[in-house]
């Protein structure tokens, strides 16, 4: 649906983070005489009546009875399409939209690559960016990674191709708005965000959306992800890497085919699974009809993105290492990799979404750090899986009532010498606001600047 198309019609807003406020912003200078009513908490409605807008309506009872009274509802990607209340106002009749599918469907032509996977797509989608520039193109680097894709409705001059990033929150609403991406890459499927999508099977659903409703011109895979390796798109061109006739890694050497492009051991890429998704964004790049080849070595100039496996520094023999955005079991044992026989006390817990921790829990049996604390909401859950096989594991453990505690525990853990690792497998909603507000107090609990670590290089337009 397109703005234009909403004039006149009855048009609510639900939610009011920083994508509703992108959206309100938009209506209004595109649409100044449209009426619109917000649903949100009370305290956003406060915020939005400071706007001064005639015809902004907050309305802080949330209904699906309500929301069903309006035609279009443009709500935030943080809520469900499953939840109660949406599905009550979609069954009367209203059209629930997110901002993806609005801006998509204001660019029909943009040369778009959309990137997503349960984890490393936003290292992904910035090293697409990073690797485009340095070939010479203006590219936009937007999405989930940061900035709303509401917030870069009319750049000028206008970016050749867009590097984007999406969540499993988003990924419908491309094929929602009608227009097919030129571009779509699929990392990898682990379950997570259950409370978001219901179900484990829906969440690979909702996220695959990208892949099978939305129906790109081209579709680059993974070959190893179980899932991926067996989509049939017959409405795509399917572009497989870590492939042995596509773009992958033997051992860490990049090849095309049988042809060896470079060593990737300098990239600074933490964790050979990032290393592997570089494949996948050179078969992108292919996808756009360019020579990715001579572009594979601008790789060693990435800075890599904050709280994704991002060391601190050093203080008083520990190094600290903030992987705050690790969501999922998988993601922390992917974490524990990358530092594997080095002096280790994890950090893992928070949020409590129904996550499945018994195969992390088995994989401590002969792969443990030296120590792991507990902490947050799903905590005791997890600590007692882990109690289990400890002694096998041969790893201590400790429980923490909060972020604080957890870190100076496993400062005692490690005695002077190793690494804490804050790779909490779960959200953090209950004791901060996001994974990028948890990573800055844990460089603040260990003695680093938090403001220093926050900002995400190359985001925008270059």
């Amino acid at each position: 649906m397109r703005i234009s198309q909403l004039e006149g019609r009855r048009v609510a807003l639900w939610g009011w983070g920083r994508e509703g406020r992108a959206a309100h912003a938009l209506l209004r200078s595109r649409l100044p005489g449209q009426a619109l009513t917000l649903f949100c908490s009370k305290a956003e409605a406060a915020q939005a009546a400071t706007l001064g807008d005639p015809l902004l309506f907050p309305q802080v009872e949330v209904t699906g009875a309500a929301l069903g009274r309006f035609e279009v509802v443009i709500k935030s990607p943080g809520i469900s399409p499953y939840s109660p209340e949406a599905l009550e106002a979609q069954a009367a009749g209203a059209r629930l939209l997110g901002g993806t599918a609005l801006w998509f469907a204001e660019h029909p032509d943009a040369r778009t690559v959309c990137v997503t996977g349960t984890k490393g797509k936003s290292t992904t989608t910035a090293l697409l960016a990073h690797l485009l520039r340095a070939g010479g193109h203006r590219t936009a680097l937007a999405g989930n990674i940061g900035l709303p894709l509401l917030e870069v409705m009319d750049p000028q001059p206008a970016p050749e191709l867009w590097a984007i990033e999406l969540s499993s929150y988003q990924t419908g609403a491309v094929a929602d708005s009608g227009v097919r991406p030129e571009v779509a890459v699929v990392l990898n499927l682990f379950p997570e965000h259950l409370d978001w999508h219901g179900s484990e099977q829906r969440y690979i659903e909702d996220k695959l959306a990208l892949v099978t409703r939305a129906a790109p011109r081209t579709a680059v895979l993974n070959a190893r992800d179980p899932v991926l390796s067996q989509l049939a798109l017959p409405d795509s061109r399917i572009v497989w890497f870590n492939r042995e006739d596509g773009w992958h890694l033997r051992g860490e050497l990049l090849y095309r085919g049988d042809v060896q492009v470079f060593d990737t051991r300098a990239v600074p890429l933490p964790g050979r699974h990032n290393r592997g998704n570089l494949c996948a964004v050179l078969a992108a790049i292919e996808a756009l009809g360019l020579d990715a080849a001579p572009l594979a070595p601008a790789a060693l100039d990435f800075r890599p993105l904050p709280n994704r496996l991002q060391t601190l520094g050093t203080r008083g023999g520990l190094t600290y290492v903030n992987d705050s955005i690790a969501t999922t079991p998988h993601a922390t044992l992917a974490a524990l990799d990358c530092f594997a026989g080095q002096r280790i006390a994890l950090l893992v817990g928070g949020h409590d979404r129904g996550l499945d921790w018994h195969d992390f829990a088995q994989a401590m049996r002969q792969h443990a750090p030296l120590g792991i604390v507990t902490l947050g909401a799903n905590g005791p859950r997890i600590h007692a899986l882990l109690e289990a096989v400890a002694g096998e594991g041969g790893f201590g453990l400790a429980a923490a009532p909060d972020l604080s505690s957890a870190v100076h525990q496993a400062e005692a853990m490690l005695e002077g010498q190793g690494l804490v690792l804050l790779s909490p497998g779960a959200p953090s909603f209950g004791m901060y606001r996001d994974y990028v507000e948890r990573g800055k107090d844990f460089a603040r609990i260990a003695g680093f600047d938090p403001e220093a670590i926050v900002a995400i290089p190359g985001l925008g337009i270059a």
